[in-house]
Formats: C-alpha cells, sequence, structure tokens
C-alpha cells in the first residue's frame, strides 16, 4: 500500500480559519473580536473553497479507476449527517420560540418567518438554498451555505472524473479559467456565492497539479520556505483589512498561493502551525463551523431574556446586530475566551459522534473497495505513484 500523505498545515489553516468564522459571527460590545480584522474575515471563506478543491484533487483526481457511486456515498455521509442534525436543531429552535410566542414572548421576530419560513426547509434538506435567487441563502444553519455549494461542486467534479486524466484535469482548469473570467468581467450567469465556489474550487484542483508538477524538481530551503510563509501570510492580511477593485477574485488566486506554499510545509511557520492545538482545530474544522452558529443563537437567546428580566441593556442592537454585553470590558474579553473554549468543546462532540459516525457508515454503505494494485498515474510524461487520502 502506497503511504498516505497528509497535508497537517493546511488542515491547521482549515481550523484556525474554522475559528476566526465563529469571531465574525460572534458580537460582544468592546471586545477583541470588534477589531477590524476579524470583522472582515469574511474573505476568508474563498480559502475553504481554494482547499476544498486542493484536498479533493488529491484524493480523487489522479485516480485512474475512479468510482462516482462511492465518490457520492462519501461526500454524502461526510457532509450530511452533520447537516441534517444541525438543520433539526435549529427547527426545534424555532418550535420553542414558537410555544414561547404563544405565551406572549417574543424572541427578535415572529418564530417560522423570514430566514425560518417553513417553505426554507426543503432546500436546506436538499442543499439548494445558495444556489438560486428564490431561497434564502442564509435560512436555518446559516454556516451551511457553503456547504450546499461545495455540495454539487463536488459532484460535477465526480462526474468529470470519470474523464481520462488529462481531460479531467483539462476541464478543471478551464471551470477555474470560464468562473474568474466572467466574475473579473461582471459576467456572473450564477448567483456569486455560486461563482465564487466554482472559481475557487477549479482553481484549488489545478494547484493540487502545480503542486505535484514541481514537488520532486523542487528542493526547499528552511530559512527561505520561512520567509515566503511570512511574506504570504502577510499579503493576505492585507487583502483581508484593505479594500480595492475585485478584492474577493484577487485575494482566490492568493489563498491558491498560500495553499502551494504550506503544501511543503517546510517552512518555521508550518512547524508552529503543526502543533497540537492546530491539529486538533484541524481535525474539528468542519464541526467548528456547522455548530458554533447553533451555539451563539442559544447564548444570544440568553442574553435577550436576561435583558427582559433585568431591564439591563444586555442584548443591545448596534448597526441592526444584536450583541451581547456582560456589562465590563473584561468580562466580554473573558466571555469571548469561554465562547471559544465550548464551541471547540461542542464540536469535539459532534466530530465524535456525528461526523465520525457518518464517514463510518459511509464506509459501510459504499462496501468494501475492489482489490488492486498499487496504481500509477502519467503526469506530464513522468510516472508519479499513487497517493490516497480520505478527505
Amino acid at each position: 500500500m502506497a503511504s498516505v500523505q497528509r497535508f497537517t498545515t493546511l488542515d491547521s489553516f482549515r481550523g484556525f480559519f474554522a475559528l476566526l468564522v465563529v469571531f465574525y459571527h460572534l458580537h460582544v460590545v468592546g471586545a477583541f473580536i470588534e477589531m477590524a480584522f476579524f470583522r472582515r474575515a469574511d474573505i476568508l471563506l474563498n480559502f475553504f473553497f481554494v482547499l476544498s478543491g486542493f484536498v479533493l484533487a488529491h484524493s480523487y483526481g489522479l485516480k485512474p479507476r475512479f468510482s462516482f457511486r462511492r465518490f457520492v456515498i462519501s461526500r454524502v455521509f461526510r457532509l450530511y449527517p452533520l447537516h441534517l442534525t444541525m438543520l433539526l436543531v435549529f427547527i426545534l429552535f424555532e418550535l420553542v420560540r414558537w410555544a414561547a410566542y404563544k405565551k406572549g414572548f417574543t424572541l427578535n421576530n415572529v418564530p417560522f418567518t423570514g430566514l425560518f419560513d417553513p417553505s426554507e426547509i426543503l432546500p436546506n434538506l436538499l442543499l439548494l438554498q445558495a444556489w438560486t435567487t428564490l431561497t434564502e441563502t442564509m435560512s436555518f444553519n446559516y454556516p451551511s451555505w457553503s456547504i450546499s455549494i461545495e455540495f454539487y461542486i463536488y459532484m460535477l467534479f465526480g462526474g468529470l472524473c470519470l474523464l481520462s486524466l488529462r481531460s479531467r484535469f483539462l476541464l478543471f482548469a478551464c471551470m477555474a479559467v470560464i468562473a474568474f473570467t466572467m466574475i473579473f468581467t461582471g459576467n456572473e450567469p450564477l448567483v456569486w456565492r455560486a461563482m465564487l465556489g466554482l472559481s475557487c474550487f477549479f482553481a484549488g484542483n489545478i494547484t493540487y497539479l502545480v503542486y505535484l508538477l514541481i514537488r520532486d524538481r523542487f528542493v526547499p530551503v528552511r530559512w527561505l520556505m520561512t520567509v515566503l510563509e511570512v511574506v504570504t501570510l502577510s499579503i493576505g492580511y492585507w487583502m483581508v483589512m484593505n479594500d480595492f477593485e475585485n478584492r474577493s477574485p484577487i485575494a482566490s488566486v492568493t489563498f491558491c498561493g498560500l495553499v502551494l506554499l504550506f503544501a511543503f510545509e517546510a517552512g518555521w511557520v508550518s512547524t508552529f502551525l503543526k502543533t497540537g492545538v492546530f491539529r486538533l482545530l484541524g481535525k474539528l474544522s468542519y464541526s467548528i463551523y456547522m455548530t458554533h452558529a447553533a451555539l451563539l443563537f442559544c447564548l444570544s437567546t440568553v442574553f435577550i431574556v436576561a435583558q427582559k428580566l433585568t431591564g439591563r441593556d444586555m442584548a443591545p442592537m448596534i448597526d441592526g446586530q444584536r450583541f451581547m454585553d456582560t456589562g465590563s470590558h473584561l468580562g466580554n474579553n473573558v466571555f469571548v475566551v469561554v465562547v471559544t473554549l465550548v464551541a471547540i468543546g461542542l464540536a469535539a462532540l459532534a466530530h465524535t459522534y456525528i461526523e465520525l459516525k457518518g464517514v463510518e457508515w459511509g464506509k459501510r454503505a459504499a462496501g468494501p473497495a475492489r482489490s488492486k494494485a498499487a496504481t500509477s498515474h502519467v503526469i506530464a510524461g513522468t510516472l508519479e505513484p499513487q497517493i490516497d487520502r480520505a478527505a
């Protein structure tokens, strides 16, 4: 069996960025997460799409014997168990709010209206909510909009993997170029989130091909790679903090460079990102991303109820956004730290009892893989060993 290559540093990035998404959605008066960097971290979602494309190309893109059936089963059982669980949790929240509403206790708005209208349940079940202008993209468990985009891009990717190795990567490149061209020229035939996903994901596929082409021809020098890692992160920080024309697609291309560089794991920054805490965040990244909105919903509800009972302004509306306020600057910052730890703990439970169980069920549903000798593939005229990795 070929050894399994794991991109540990990239996993750590995914976990760290998932935590930044939590901070982006959490609003606490005067806390450190209200700094400009955290308020502008939404651009980091482009990174998730690029990294997904890179990882899926690594796991499946170069398999000469690609099974579309096994791929679909793998993706469904990888994403759906936690997605369905969180959708049910939010429906339960609405039922509780409805019971409170019937007793004259209103929280924010009327239950089962707007983003929580019952008509939005079916699109969420089918992961279609982010693909059309007829549905509410941010309905129910709002972070799942990106899973909605990724799921059907996965299906498109799987269909292309039925072609020959050269044909599939040629089409990956065509998809990325066409999507980026449409975004830059403003001629987007799909909703912008779908165009964002398509451009970033297939650019991630090509980034992996570039990685393969230079991997065995490039001898990393530690100090130089460290400098490049710092420079790349600095560019990424600058893009988060500044507004300019075509910021999103340019950031996407930059993230391709970041993924390519850190895939080599050759600098001191990479070494730091392979330490225990970051590895844990990487392992829990999907669960952190999918469960944090429910946690924040519960906390916000507690603050709203406390405000009604005490008369203190503990859940103020600021610029149309609901904030939480313990009443002191120190208390608010400590509260953010506690919420972060709770979010990680909740994600650990979801990862163990839902996410991993789903992966296990998927393996059972797919059945045993066909027994075959180690395969090889041809890239640019050279023979490379086939490497598999569960995404």
